[in-house]
């Protein structure tokens, strides 16, 4: 018989393929084949399997066999294929495609590595997650998906159907995903591997739960990140970074966090504050402590020739190598007076001594002056694609191991935070991989324009972040790329996102402003980015909103549990939680603040008003008018400028927050 089974899995074993089914944590199982023999487990998300209590195979007498975990069933036929169902129901979920006449089958094992896995298309399925793509889409059916990571994308393989699966593709290898009608054709483009995992749920927040309970639970986020965050490209030095937050203190205006940015150490990779900026680091830090403000730390990648740990990574073999010889470098400002700008290479976040190094550093020169939150810029790590795709780390070649450097760089930090104490790590990275999660990633979106129609993007990229398994994410609010504070048209705009940054899962103010800095160099600084730096009338609209959101804290406090615990996130799209509303999968531009709140930002310029949809299943509390309207159905909602249309389901508690 070709399949035998073995440690409650299945196993098939061909002159052309070795195949590979087990459970994986309840309702899931996980695939793997390789044209050898199987490999020992590569890095990925998947270490170590959660229980599976309720697992049944057996292998019929026609050669085909079957395994059954809990809601998920597997039929494995004799030629090879593999179908997912619904176990109660028998419903096909998801199965290999069946090959046309010379087609080599489902599983493809190429040349150099390459792998190939083709499932069947089908009509009518919304396919959302995949991580952070500013495409514009929430349903991603008929796109193609580079899984490589850049500024603005962070590439998360894992996929949520609305025909009640998820599915995993655990390779941290460069390649792409192919959502077609005809076929899903997922490709790593070396390692020479399929591997993935498969759940069944009845619910999106089935699906989730399975998934973040094989990758990991995020961390309960720390109380302080929920408030409001200040950042701006960039405070140049300890005694403006300073003056900022008093001047939040003395206006009597809520700021849980101020950001120092990029460019303050001596040289890129000595993780430490340039002396004549930044003289008392621990005494500002204690002055902000007890203004009852974080500060966030900006980290890079980055190590420059001559800085305090270049000789000492380059001699431990813990930079990251070029695959046509020596080291892989890259352009960066200095403060060299000879060179401004120079070749710098990378610490190796895939080898554990090279983040061992990093921490070091981090503990002695931040920590230990009371830093505990970091801001992992530039952790793709932010390299031209023609470099990018010759790097070599500890873990593989770029090509089979790419992917692995945002997850292992976020958990440098949050291990070492643990180490210390710090049971609620949280960094803001710019990129992310499966998994992330569990290391307390907040993910931002990256260095995005200042435009309505990239505020459009966000709202969709955000949900299919929530999609992923990601909990905490956010934005540049008003955009990074520029915006003239003395604007009226920027103006708006900058209201606009702050409105929707008020109901998003991190609120942060950042950006480049105008006037901009004339070269990128080690002091460039952008103009004024607070909450005053807008005119009067706009003042009075953030600042009502920034009253707001610490109105809102003691419910984001409560969803960070409900995410800690069951993968929810506190963003998600309207299907979330009302599934059976068909009406409520085809809402992109709305989502719901945990299972109570229901937004509907306001996108375009001039707008005053804007139709919403209310799901079925609930009443919907307008707290701008007090009255109740019934869920199922649409209407104009009014936008003035002072607000954007948000809803509470009728008789929750957090309704009082918004009148």
């Amino acid at each position: 018989m070709p399949y035998s089974i073995s440690a409650d899995g299945l196993e098939r074993h061909t002159a052309q393929e070795i195949l590979r089914v087990e459970p994986w944590g309840p309702h899931a199982v996980r695939v793997r084949a390789s044209s050898g023999t199987i490999a020992p487990s590569a890095p990925g998300a998947l270490e170590i399997p959660p229980p599976s209590p309720h697992v049944d195979v057996s292998i019929a007498e026609d050669g085909s066999a079957r395994l059954v975990n809990s809601r998920l069933a597997v039929e494995a036929l004799p030629d090879g294929r593999l179908r997912f169902l619904h176990a109660a129901s028998g419903r096909e979920l998801l199965a290999d495609k069946s090959p046309y006449p010379h087609h080599p089958g489902p599983r493809v094992h190429a040349a150099g590595g390459r792998t190939e896995q083709h499932f069947e298309a089908y009509a009518g399925e919304r396919l959302h997650g995949l991580g952070q793509h500013l495409h514009g889409l929430l349903d991603q059916k008929g796109c193609v998906i580079d899984l490589v990571q850049g500024n603005t994308v962070a590439a998360i393989p894992f996929l949520h159907s609305s025909r009640g699966y998820g599915l995993l593709w655990n390779n941290p290898a460069t390649g792409r995903v192919e959502l077609g009608t005809d076929t899903t054709r997922w490709t790593a483009d070396a390692g020479g591997r399929v591997d993935y995992w498969i759940t069944a749920g009845d619910t999106p927040a089935q699906i989730l739960d399975a998934y973040t309970l094989a990758t990991g639970r995020p961390p309960l986020l720390p109380e302080w990140a929920s408030g409001f965050w200040q950042s701006k490209l960039r405070y140049r030095t300890q005694d403006e970074l300073l003056a900022v937050a008093r001047q939040y203190k003395e206006r009597g205006l809520p700021l849980s966090v101020i950001v120092c940015d990029f460019f303050h150490w001596p040289a890129m990779g000595d993780w430490r504050f340039e002396p004549s900026e930044w003289p008392d680091p621990a005494a500002m830090v204690a002055e902000l402590s007890g203004l009852g403000v974080k500060l966030a730390v900006s980290v890079w990648p980055t190590v420059e020739p001559g800085s305090d740990t270049f000789d000492e990574l380059r001699s431990a073999g813990c930079l990251v190598r070029d695959g046509d010889g020596g080291l892989l470098t890259c352009h960066w400002p200095s403060r060299s007076a000879e060179e401004p700008m120079r070749r710098m290479a990378y610490y190796d976040a895939t080898d554990s001594h090279a983040r061992a190094a990093l921490w070091r550093r981090l503990s002695d020169n931040y920590l230990s002056a009371g830093v505990a939150c970091f801001w992992l810029d530039a952790c793709e790590p932010d390299l031209p694609r023609d470099l990018a795709d010759r790097a070599v780390y500890a873990a593989g070649p770029a090509a089979e191991a790419a992917n692995l450097y945002p997850l292992l760089h976020t958990r440098t930090v949050a291990d070492g935070l643990r180490a210390a104490g710090e049971d609620r790590p949280l960094s803001l990275v710019r990129s992310a991989w499966a998994g992330s999660q569990k290391y307390g990633a907040a993910l931002w979106s990256g260095d995005i324009p200042t435009t309505f129609d990239s505020l459009a993007r966000q709202i969709r990229a955000g949900l299919n972040v929530a999609m992923s398994g990601v909990p905490w994410w956010n934005t540049d609010i008003g955009g990074f790329f520029g915006g003239d504070p003395d604007d009226p048209a920027y103006r708006e705009l900058l209201i606009r996102w702050f409105q929707y940054g008020t109901f998003s899962p991190v609120m942060r103010l950042h950006g480049d402003r105008v006037p901009h800095h004339p070269a990128f160099s080690t002091d460039m600084t952008g103009g004024p980015n607070e909450v005053w730096s807008y005119g009067e009338r706009a003042y009075g609209i953030l600042r009502d909103h920034l009253l707001l959101r610490e109105r809102l804290r003691p419910y984001l406090n409560t969803l960070s549990q409900d995410a800690h615990r069951t993968g929810a996130p506190p963003m998600r799209p309207l299907f979330f939680d009302f599934p059976e509303d068909e009406g409520a999968w085809d809402v992109d531009d709305q989502f719901l603040l945990g299972p109570d709140v229901l937004v509907a930002p306001v996108y375009e310029p001039g707008a005053r008003t804007r139709r919403v949809y209310l799901p079925s299943g609930a009443r919907w509390y307008d707290p701008a008018t007090g009255h109740v309207l019934e869920g199922g159905t649409a209407s104009d909602a009014d936008a003035p400028l002072e607000r954007i249309p948000v809803f509470v389901r009728e008789g929750a508690a957090v309704a009082h927050a918004l009148r």
